[in-house]
């Protein structure tokens, strides 16, 4: 479930080459905090991955919403975790 989450969100990812840094910028559209940055748009995928998985995580331990992404609903997990 987690990884199909992960999966769904990053087709949401939205990339730009930063011209004058010649870098690339990463972030996924509706979850506040979730970007990246390197200097090559695979690096930047990977990096907006781990982005992603750590503010999931963070987020379920603190028991903050997390939106839905293409029907699967995270706060489900919350539920069965232990506090």
């Amino acid at each position: 479930m987690l990884a199909s989450y992960l999966d769904a969100a990053l087709e949401h990812a939205h990339y730009e080459i930063i011209e004058d840094e010649d870098a690339y910028w990463g972030e996924i559209t509706g979850l506040q905090g979730v970007w990246a940055r390197h200097a090559t748009l695979e690096g930047c995928r990977r990096e907006l991955r781990e982005a992603l998985s750590d503010w999931v995580a963070v987020r379920l331990r603190l028991n903050l919403d997390i939106p839905p992404m293409a029907g699967i609903d995270l706060s489900l997990i919350s539920q069965v975790m232990p506090a």
